[in-house]
């Protein structure tokens, strides 16, 4: 077996101790993230409504209006916006752009 040159393993050494301390604020930014969660629920706020409303702001108006347009036409392709159910579609509709 080949052994890394005494530099090649000092790289080494600290990449390994640089993702083990990015891990670490990754868990510990999670953590922060879940009480901010718990907070919201405390406050009578829908968690996981929230958590679309988080996961939304980060796509652009496009995004959002092209993943509006396939999901009415699979809602509308498994008969779940019907033509002749005005208040259904209304409804349907109101649930798209909630999302």
């Amino acid at each position: 077996m080949t052994t890394l040159q005494a530099s090649a393993q000092k790289q080494l050494r600290q990449l390994v101790e640089q993702i083990e301390r990015l891990e670490e604020e990754r868990k510990a930014l999670a953590g922060d993230i879940r009480d901010k969660f718990l907070e919201a629920k405390g406050l009578g706020f829908d968690v996981k409504v929230l958590r679309q409303v988080v996961r939304l702001r980060k796509k652009s108006a496009t995004e959002r209006q092209e993943e509006d347009a396939v999901l009415e036409v699979y809602l509308h392709a498994l008969g779940m916006l019907g033509q002749d159910d005005g208040a259904h579609d209304a409804a349907v509709a109101a649930m798209i752009a909630a999302e």
